[in-house]
């Protein structure tokens, strides 16, 4: 089974090399899951990396959230995430101007020492995204940014204008894999697929198998119903890790998205 037969426009339409790095992970693991491994400690990580390793296609790291962060307990989590395949995606949420940026991507976490994509906000202006691509020239490295144009938490502040931007300033930069969407609402997904076109990934928190709204103001959606509106990847934490056996989750997850993409 071919990634350019499976994903067909997208594929084709779709240049940044980590984009096709991540269909072809999807395909050969048959999953469109992108692991929310929001856990305290290193050894945690990596035990939940090598129990589910085989189901999701990405890890979804908040570095800063690990209470007993040092580089050398880092790197095994970087390495088990190597083992299994799995593109390193911290979702630290860059929100400042592009010189600061770059300074960032180093710092204590030298997030682009490791990170293949981050996440960022458009609000400081279109330069972030040139920032933290710098911050990676810094150390050779390419990578890839998503940038937030919906968000599945309630009373959230991108409006539809600000949506727009987004994707214009994605749209004209080679270093943009995509947009993050809200996976809670199919209705959003849609819409925004329509915006983007093919040539930018969409990947979408805020779905759970069980969809319930959960604490704090997050909402959930199906993850089926997400892939089939547009989006090519979902971003699932505790549905996973919470879960009794996160093995059986992960896989669950797995079977859904990866139905639902061939659905598409």
């Amino acid at each position: 089974m071919q990634a350019a037969d499976v994903w067909g426009s997208r594929w084709s339409s779709t240049a940044h090399p980590l984009s096709h790095r991540f269909m072809e992970a999807a395909v050969e693991k048959q999953t469109l899951v992108v692991l929310a491994a929001d856990l305290e400690t290193t050894a945690e990580l990596v035990q939940l990396i090598n129990q589910v390793g085989p189901h999701i296609a990405a890890l979804k790291t908040h570095v800063d959230m690990v209470e007993d962060y040092s580089k050398e307990a880092w790197r095994d989590v970087v390495e088990a995430a190597h083992r299994h395949g799995l593109l390193l995606f911290e979702d630290r949420k860059f929100a400042d101007i592009g010189r600061v940026s770059q300074t960032q991507m180093g710092g204590v976490y030298d997030i682009r020492s490791w990170a293949d994509i981050v996440t960022a906000h458009r609000v400081s202006g279109p330069d972030i995204v040139d920032g933290i691509a710098a911050g990676w020239d810094d150390v050779q490295r390419i990578g890839g940014i998503f940038l937030l144009a919906q968000m599945s938490s309630r009373g959230n502040l991108l409006t539809e204008s600000y949506t727009d931007e987004t994707i214009s300033t994605g749209a004209s930069s080679p270093h943009v894999m995509g947009y993050i969407g809200n996976g809670s609402s199919p209705d959003e997904v849609s819409s925004l697929r329509e915006k983007v076109g093919e040539g930018k990934m969409i990947w979408t928190p805020g779905v759970n198998l069980s969809a319930e709204e959960g604490i704090l103001g997050q909402r959930y959606g199906h993850p089926s119903d997400a892939i089939k509106a547009g989006s090519d990847a979902v971003i699932v934490g505790s549905g996973i890790h919470k879960s009794d056996d996160p093995v059986a989750a992960a896989k669950a997850y797995a079977d859904a998205t990866w139905s639902a993409l061939k659905t598409r």
